[in-house]
């Protein structure tokens, strides 16, 4: 695999209770499967060679012998495999007996990790049978290979430096302190857990919020695979509930009652990525641990991943409207503050017609009608200019009436058209100190405005906006505070429409639906034939492959080949990808280029994972170099 994923197979193979040679040609039919599907790595349930649930019979020799000969064919069958196997097994060592979990790969036992927590409650009674197991690694001898033994073994991939296995086994992870804890601290990105849980009423939702709980708390990816069907039902069903979970998130889980194996392509390197972010995920390193090397090919595939187009909004929609009710009271909140500690009774806003401008006022009518101030100390102010249409006008004009705040109208034209004049600048000539001229005469406006009542500018450029420094400097770029500051383009159209969805005023949600309908336009060139002429999308590029490359560039820091990689995945249908690669490279020049704006941008509150506030999540030297990034692009060609 490229570029950090790694394709992971959980499987339950149908097996017989103590039938060592049965269960092993199961096992052997599963991996062969993987290997088709181009799996790295694949986990057996606890104690699938000879079943879970085999109770006395683990203290035969007869089936002890019989574990370790079908674990001899799993070994000679694995030779040619390029894959890793986690298959559990009962084993003798120093004549103790272990509930053990052994890694084979390309018929190389890597090594053996014993049990550590031994359930002794209700209806387990391990102990009857197994020790636990030691922590430190040692060597011995098994199928005539010189091996480790222990909990403390790191398998580390050399090709895949990021890609670094460890084990538990069932109970170890329901303890209070796992030993995966040790295990991600010491480096593990990927967790093995051998299981077999049985089934109760209600044990499937805990058992899956566990394992993604787990993975999240350790930032790792967490396999875990359970014994199913073929296991004694004398006391006991098993379900078979594999689950492959990422650092919280669940990739993929199997149905239940029913023997599945099933897939998932882990990014490891979105592991480290985060682990690297977070300064509190203090790695120990693996002084005390073993580490044990083995290689695999890396193979270009398909990923067997869902990627979702539009990272920074929730797909489900009960999720999508409570977020967009909890993002809208940071911003009025965050607004409140101001206003109070301001002593602020007014507050100013430029209104447009447009989509930032139309969010920035709702939430400020929120944070008014939360500080018990009258509406209509809101002061909208609309400024017509060469650019302005009847829509966006007539569409500004009707929110601020049916919201209840105060409209004032300034016509800039005369301003701009004197501006012009004293600096020599011709209305013909269409140009960027056409359009700045028309941004900086409206800032000005609102700043005065402002200044007049008492109250301050409240800023209307959302995040994209300022990623990709889509603001006149000291323009719109400049306000008192910025609410929708850490807001990307596509979440600012779904809390709109979330406005619009729960509005009971008709004459409202009619207005808000337009302004969504409304293409996104500054509104600093001339119309034609009344309709907007100047589209900031046709000129920056799609707002939606903007959002993507951002998320991906501040959260995970990803190389810009994988973050084109996963575009090209996730906007299959929509664009291709000689158009995703152009306005990629369009991102990262305008991101470079752009970040003296940042730099100095007023105080806005955070309302997710990702900002750009040069105060907090964002600082980045105004004059640094795009090189890097620029050269990995080109490679793509």
């Amino acid at each position: 695999m490229n570029d950090g994923f790694i394709r992971i197979a959980a499987a339950t193979p149908q097996i017989r209770v103590a039938d060592c040679s049965y269960n092993a040609a199961s096992i052997a039919e599963c991996i062969k499967e993987a290997v088709k599907r181009h799996a790295k790595l694949i986990v057996f349930p606890e104690l699938s060679m000879t079943g879970y649930t085999c109770g006395d019979l683990f203290l035969q020799e007869s089936l002890l012998s019989g574990a370790l000969d079908g674990l001899a064919q799993i070994v000679k069958f694995s030779k040619d495999k390029d894959i890793a196997i986690a298959v559990g097994l009962p084993m003798t060592v120093d004549q103790k007996l272990y509930n053990a979990g052994v890694l084979v790969h390309k018929g190389c036992i890597l090594g053996i990790v014993p049990k550590t927590n031994i359930p002794n409650y209700s209806e387990f009674y391990e102990a009857r049978h197994f020790n636990p197991g030691p922590a430190q690694a040692k060597k011995i001898r098994v199928l005539g290979q010189e091996t480790w033994f222990g909990s403390k073994i790191l398998f580390s991939c050399a090709s895949m430096k990021n890609f670094v296995i460890a084990m538990e086994i069932c109970e170890d992870l329901w303890v209070p302190a796992p030993p995966s804890i040790g295990h991600a601290l010491a480096g593990a990105t990927v967790i093995a857990n051998l299981s077999a849980s049985d089934e109760v009423t209600g044990k499937d939702a805990y058992r899956r919020e566990l394992v993604c709980g787990q993975s999240a708390r350790l930032v790792c990816g967490y396999v875990y695979t359970d014994a199913g069907e073929g296991e004694s039902t004398t006391d006991l069903v098993f379900g078979g509930h594999n689950i492959i979970a990422e650092n919280g998130q669940l990739l993929k889980q199997s149905g239940r009652f029913e023997n599945q194996i099933i897939y998932a392509d882990m990014d490891v390197d979105k592991l480290v990525a985060e682990r690297r972010r977070m300064t509190t995920f203090q790695t120990t390193g693996a002084s005390d641990y073993v580490t044990v090397s083995f290689d695999t090919e890396a193979v270009s595939l398909k990923l067997d991943r869902a990627i979702d187009p539009a990272p920074f909004v929730p797909g489900d929609a009960m999720q999508r409207a409570k977020r967009c009710e909890e993002i809208l009271n940071i911003q009025a909140l965050g607004l409140k503050k101001r206003l109070l500690h301001t002593q602020s009774s007014h507050a100013v806003v430029g209104i447009s017609g447009g989509l930032d401008s139309t969010l920035a006022l709702l939430v400020m009518i929120r944070a008014f009608d939360l500080l018990n101030l009258e509406r209509k100390n809101v002061i909208a102010v609309t400024m017509p200019c060469f650019g302005t249409t009847d829509r966006t006008y007539n569409n500004a004009c009707r929110l601020v009436r049916t919201l209840g705040a105060t409209l004032k109208e300034v016509d800039i034209r005369a301003a701009v058209r004197t501006h012009f004049a004293d600096i020599g600048q011709s209305e013909a000539v269409h140009d960027v100190t056409y359009e700045n001229s028309q941004a900086r005469e409206r800032t000005q406006v609102l700043m005065d405005i402002a200044n007049q009542c008492g109250g301050l500018v409240v800023g209307t450029g959302d995040m994209s906006e300022l990623a990709l420094g889509w603001a006149t400097y000291n323009g719109d770029h400049m306000s008192m505070y910025g609410v929708n500051a850490s807001v990307p383009k596509t979440l600012v159209r779904h809390l709109v429409r979330f406005y619009a969805d729960t509005s009971e005023d008709t004459v409202l949600k009619e207005t808000l639906l337009d302004v969504l309908d409304t293409p996104v336009s500054p509104e600093l060139i001339p119309p034609k034939d009344g309709e907007i002429s100047q589209k900031t999308e046709d000129l920056v590029g799609p707002y939606e492959l903007h959002d993507f490359f951002l998320y991906y560039v501040m959260r995970f820091g990803f190389r810009p080949s994988k973050i084109y990689r996963m575009a090209c995945i996730a906007f299959d249908s929509v664009y291709d990808p000689e158009t995703i690669l152009k306005w990629l490279k369009k991102f990262y020049w305008r991101f470079f280029s752009q970040q003296f704006k940042r730099s100095c941008l007023p105080d806005g509150p955070k309302v997710g994972s990702v900002a750009l506030s040069p105060r907090g999540d964002w600082r980045m030297p105004s004059d640094a170099c795009v090189t890097l990034w620029q050269k990995d692009l080109e490679n793509l060609r």
